[in-house]
């Protein structure tokens, strides 16, 4: 394929996967390359969003990040982070103890635990019970090379059920809002399927994946910014130095004889703009519609991902008495709207107020439970308060200041097999038009450093079609 110089590249979507798709480009593309990012909303950033509450900077989206990738290196989150000259602005929890709401009381996350699953039975009998006579060595790995179950059926068949439905449900609903008996394992916890391929028990699987990746004691898990992580996507939009077009809703892609055509705007008075290849950095359902004219058999693929609704709702409380925990996690058994809270002012050191004003963070929202959202914000910010009295055992303070954030189809829900088939729908789609790539959680998995890595691993694609590097 010939493309004229400079190279035009189109991103759609402005979450940090596109722009981190941007600054790679900006960095690794030929100079004078043409970068354009289109977001159909006003503002950049996607589920990264710093407000204020009671005059103090807070996420109303993604709170932080991991530090380490799975293999123990610097994740890239955290490389973005120094591209963009941030570093010193990272900041690391304090508190870092989280607790289980069980039986009415809070009860400290036992250690030892991947995602909730244990490597040690002993360390979690305050919590679960574990069916540790079903572990047993059968002679063989648990999974075959290529197999992928759900979470919750392997979990269950070693360990028992409340092990699941106390541990590591808890657990996944925090992380994906979804539950272990439907959340593919290859996905959700790709270093225990690598050990599960190998080992021939849980705990063991749990203890070699454990292993593979040390972490030095002391060693922070997560990450912020002290400026809020709006300051991210902020320097990542102005480092890829992209044209950002905000309120630009892309509605159709076509193919031309030297790229792309994509049509942005309303119907009766579109926009036609020309680019010599594309990333699509949205979720899936809008991915699949952009995708059913040029690439149907994909769409059909990527349209395929369901996913799950959730509500962030964070209030300022007035001298609350609250434990000294970075906060908790709900099991669904256990009945209540909120399936997770964090205490920000205790967790993050760089939040606590002189005038002891503290603020708390719930999520509400489970997959298959979306009723739960219908509530008015008014209502929900009330049965929150009330909740989280009762899980604390004391009555709160009125709340001075409240927010609630909804961020509707927001997490991507892996069903078993997931894997292959986002690999199998790249490749066919890699074959037909190797300039149009797929990129974000809906394919790689939910996180900033997935996310980042997602978009920079897409511009890396978009290079190497174009035609190579420019450095």
């Amino acid at each position: 394929m010939t493309v004229r110089q400079p190279w035009r590249v189109a991103i759609v979507g402005g979450g940090i996967t596109g722009l981190a798709a941007a600054v790679r480009l900006r960095d690794r593309a030929p100079a004078g390359t043409e970068i354009t990012v289109y977001e159909q909303s006003g503002a950049l950033g996607g589920k990264l969003r710093t407000g204020e509450l009671a005059g103090q900077a807070v996420e109303f989206g993604a709170e932080s990040f991991l530090m380490r990738d799975p293999a123990g290196a610097e994740s890239a989150a955290v490389s973005l982070v120094r591209r963009l000259g941030l570093a010193d602005a990272i900041v690391h929890p304090t508190v870092g103890q989280a607790a289980l709401a069980v039986d009415g009381e809070l009860r400290p996350v036992p250690g030892g635990t991947l995602v909730g699953v244990p490597g040690d039975l002993a360390k979690v009998a305050a919590v679960a019970t574990p069916a540790a006579d079903a572990d047993r060595d059968g002679g063989r790995p648990l999974l075959g090379p290529d197999e992928d179950v759900a979470v919750g059926a392997l979990v269950r068949d070693r360990l028992g059920d409340q092990v699941v439905d106390r541990l590591v449900d808890p657990m996944l609903g925090g992380v994906y809002a979804g539950r272990a008996d439907d959340l593919s394992l290859a996905t959700a916890m790709p270093a225990l399927a690598r050990a599960a391929r190998v080992e021939h028990t849980l705990v063991g699987a749990v203890r070699a994946a454990q292993a593979a990746a040390p972490r030095a004691p002391g060693a922070p898990v997560f990450g912020t910014l002290a400026g809020g992580l709006s300051t991210l996507v902020e320097a990542a939009a102005t480092a890829s130095g992209a044209t950002v077009r905000r309120d630009a809703a892309v509605r159709e892609l076509h193919p031309t004889a030297t790229g792309w055509r994509l049509v942005i705007g309303p119907t009766r008075d579109p926009e036609l703009v020309e680019a010599d290849a594309v990333v699509l950095a949205v979720p899936a359902r809008p991915a699949a519609r952009l995708l059913a004219g040029p690439a149907p058999e994909v769409a059909t693929a990527v349209g395929g991902l369901d996913y799950a609704s959730v509500a962030l709702v964070t209030m300022a409380l007035p001298e609350p008495e609250l434990p000294e925990l970075s906060g908790f996690l709900v099991p669904a058994t256990e009945g209540l709207l909120i399936k997770a809270s964090t205490f920000f002012t205790t967790k993050w050191g760089h939040l606590r107020r002189a005038d002891g004003l503290a603020l708390v963070r719930a999520s509400v929202g489970r997959y298959g439970d979306e009723t739960s959202l219908q509530l008015t914000d008014d209502d929900l910010v009330a049965t929150v308060h009330r909740e989280l009295s009762k899980v604390l055992g004391t009555p709160l303070p009125t709340p001075v200041a409240s927010h609630v954030q909804r961020w509707g189809g927001a997490l991507p829900q892996y069903a078993p097999g997931h894997l292959d088939r986002v690999a199998a729908a790249r490749t066919a789609l890699r074959a037909a038009h190797p300039t149009l790539v797929l990129a974000g959680a809906g394919y790689d998995g939910v996180g900033i450093p997935v996310c980042v890595r997602s978009g920079e691993t897409a511009a890396e694609e978009i290079i190497t079609a174009l035609g190579g590097s420019g450095s």
